[in-house]
């Protein structure tokens, strides 16, 4: 992956997937439940990705910086879970998450009152290491939810989808000296990579599919850039910067 964003820096490059669920609590009282997810950096908090084949990336934070919060807009008193950037990073891509994206079986705050509720259903997404089967995940899940449940309750989880993530081979001494020298080129500083915490199934594909093809992922985000949104806009002058050297790496890889 080559990267133009001068805050960004890394290893290849990587996407965690989700997995969606909807679990449904039927209980006198309904009482909340708690679900962990747990990752452990296995040679201390300067390790930040671990790939499948066992090979760890350390990252340089350097070029990044306390900038990996502080881009954010925070509202009043709120902070970021961490102010290290290696944990920030880690968190956003490697460890594992859990979001509760919707809730059914809860009353208004107008008309809520101290009774018990018949059942509360609460849809949850998780997002995974890249490197972790997703079905295998939703099995684990699934156990941990039903196997233990609170008295007088009754819990079913269903599974609304799984993907897997996608892990990306070891750039290969070619592409990287292209990459390097093409963002050299047209940006004035080397090429970085970063891992990403949203999914693009098709990269799974593609990397099952070509396992020994090389593979440059890139695109422009950053600032006076906006992507997928209702004003999505791209910053003219890094676009095309962006464009030659993308160029750039195609035509060395045409003059191997």
């Amino acid at each position: 992956m080559l990267t133009v964003i001068e805050s960004i820096v890394g290893h290849p490059f990587f996407a965690a997937p989700p997995l969606h669920g909807t679990v449904e609590v039927e209980a006198h009282g309904a009482p909340p439940l708690a679900v962990t997810l747990s990752a452990t950096d296995p040679d201390g908090d300067r390790v930040a990705a671990v790939s499948e084949n066992g090979a760890i990336y350390v990252v340089t934070t350097e070029a990044v910086g306390d900038e990996v919060y502080r881009k954010f807009a925070w509202a009043g008193s709120t902070r970021p879970v961490a102010t290290d950037p290696v944990e920030l990073l880690l968190n956003n891509t490697w460890r594992p998450t859990l979001s509760i994206t919707g809730a059914d079986g809860l009353p208004a705050l107008v008309d809520a009152g101290n009774v018990q509720l018949p059942f509360n259903t609460l849809k949850l997404s998780f997002r995974l290491p890249p490197s972790l089967d997703a079905d295998a995940a939703a099995a684990a899940v699934t156990d941990a939810l039903t196997a233990d449940t609170p008295p007088l309750s009754r819990v079913t989880f269903d599974v609304e989808s799984t993907m897997a993530g996608w892990d990306a081979p070891p750039v290969a001494a070619w592409l990287e000296a292209s990459m390097n020298k093409a963002s050299e080129a047209f940006f004035g500083k080397p090429s970085m990579y970063m891992g990403t915490g949203g999914t693009i199934p098709f990269m799974g594909m593609l990397g099952e599919r070509f396992p020994e093809a090389q593979f440059l992922i890139t695109g422009l985000l950053g600032p006076k850039s906006n992507a997928h949104g209702p004003n999505e806009f791209l910053h003219i002058e890094s676009t095309l910067r962006l464009t030659a050297c993308v160029a750039r790496v195609l035509a060395d890889h045409a003059a191997r």
